[in-house]
């Protein structure tokens, strides 16, 4: 859906996604994705066509939009212009601040993972998304962000990337130990 092309046929329980993407292909994936999951979908090519959609442009001819509800916000981290970290940090600084973000990306860097966690992502999900962790992310906003603990691996929460530092560090020290005890 583009941004002037708005559904009014959804019910009021229906969960309202707005999708950020500059990939065309991408963004019907996550897009398809929300629809099979029961979602009213709205999709934006970039950062700034959010902020217009959202109302937070500061263009006057976009403050009527900000009436629409929006459950979630879907973006992808790495765009050209406003990236998805920059996006983040304009929602989560605005009147929309209550509004849960997730951050996709196709690439796992653990600090820029922690960097839009600690900005206040509700999720950071790696690309490819599948329709398991839309369902969990409907169920995690339905609940009004009471979700139980990552189902699918391909979604990492804060809990889960403790672990693996812990992990990493463990076999870090083994290594290290081994060597010692081998020189």
């Amino acid at each position: 859906m583009a941004l002037g092309d708005l559904s009014s046929s959804s019910s009021t329980s229906e969960l309202h996604v707005l999708a950020v993407d500059d990939s065309i292909v991408d963004r019907k994936v996550i897009e398809r994705l929300l629809r099979i999951s029961a979602c009213k979908v709205t999709t934006v090519e970039s950062g700034t066509r959010a902020l217009q959609y959202l109302g937070l442009d500061g263009d006057k001819g976009s403050s009527g939009l900000k009436d629409l509800k929006v459950n979630l916000i879907v973006t992808d981290y790495s765009m050209p212009g406003l990236t998805g970290y920059e996006l983040l940090k304009k929602i989560k600084s605005s009147a929309f601040r209550e509004i849960p973000v997730v951050i996709m990306s196709s690439e796992n860097i653990q600090p820029r993972i922690e960097q839009c966690m600690t900005e206040g992502a509700e999720d950071f999900l790696l690309k490819p998304v599948k329709l398991a962790d839309v369902k969990r992310l409907k169920e995690l906003i339905m609940r009004g962000g009471e979700a139980e603990q990552e189902k699918t691996s391909n979604l990492i929460s804060p809990k889960r990337i403790l672990q693996n530092n812990i992990f990493f560090f463990i076999i870090f020290f083994i290594i290290t130990i081994t060597i010692i005890f081998i020189v």
